[in-house]
């Protein structure tokens, strides 16, 4: 009998053993088919953002790139450059090119294609009314620029990418080529915010220039993080981080007489428009 009720105890553990087992691999299963599906719905909510944020950063850019319409207008109303120069213009479009090849080569990149190719064609606009209506000392130098900077410099880097990199190398190349110049057009953008600090004065620095800085700059870093895409973030960052200065800088120097008179500047260009992803200038010659 004894030996019946220890057998029938046994059973009953074992049977009290399995159970726990068995509900403790359901429940790991359950947990892990739970994580999994939370990790498939993250990657599809970032992923959603980031298309999202990038048809953002494709419509604030597109408006940046057609910002300048209005100088160009006035330019072909009077049939004459006066005394813009055409040198931002060039750089712009030799940007927007490497953006666009940035996007092309890189997987999952479409959207920061797309937008460049509108402001390359915008660019190559505005660069084609410069050839037009500037005088013959300025079309000759915006020519040998224009055959420098768009066509044998695109070329020789498109064919050493293109054959003689590959893979994360190639992208890594035309990446840190958009970095550097999306860098240096920043250089306006600091001299504005300098002005403004010796003369204590916006009158050099538009507001909505400043603005659209700190919105796209804003957009595209954002992006850039949820893409991990670093050469986007970089430039855009810095345009953010100086957009953000440039409002406070705006918010302490502000007066009513100055907005007058930044307002006009716009088309005078004093400072430079952003880009996708950086600024160039609407400038004059000094």
């Amino acid at each position: 009998m004894p030996q019946n009720m220890s057998s029938s105890l046994l059973v009953v553990l074992i049977n009290h053993v399995r159970s726990f087992v068995r509900q403790k691999v359901i429940l790991t299963v359950y947990l892990n088919l739970l994580f999994f599906c939370f990790q498939l719905w993250l990657i599809f909510i970032m992923a959603s953002l980031a298309f999202i944020l990038g048809v953002l950063g494709n419509i604030t850019t597109g408006l940046v790139y057609l910002s300048p319409t209005k100088t160009f207008w006035r330019i072909v109303k009077h049939r004459s450059t006066e005394d813009f120069e055409s040198i931002p213009y060039v750089f712009k479009l030799l940007n927007a090119y490497c953006w666009v090849y940035y996007g092309l080569i890189k997987p999952n990149s479409i959207l920061v294609a797309t937008v460049n190719m509108f402001g390359a064609v915008a660019e190559l606009v505005y660069v084609t009314i410069f050839l037009i209506y500037a005088p013959p000392s300025m079309r000759a130098r915006t020519a040998i620029l224009f055959g420098t900077l768009e066509v044998g410099f695109p070329a020789g880097a498109i064919l050493v990418t293109q054959f003689l990199l590959h893979g994360d190398v190639q992208i890594s190349v035309a990446g840190a080529f958009c970095v550097v110049f999306s860098m240096i057009s920043y250089g306006s953008p600091l001299s504005a915010m300098k002005t403004v600090v010796i003369t204590k004065s916006v009158e050099y620095m538009p507001f909505l220039l400043s603005l659209s800085l700190f919105v796209n700059g804003g957009i595209w870093t954002l992006y850039a993080l949820l893409t991990k895409d670093y050469f986007i973030g970089v430039p855009n960052g810095s345009g953010f981080l100086l957009g953000t200065a440039q409002l406070f800088l705006y918010a302490i120097y502000w007066k009513p007489k100055s907005s007058m008179l930044s307002s006009n500047n716009v088309e005078n260009g004093h400072q430079d428009e952003p880009l996708i992803p950086d600024s160039g200038p609407l400038s004059k010659k000094s």
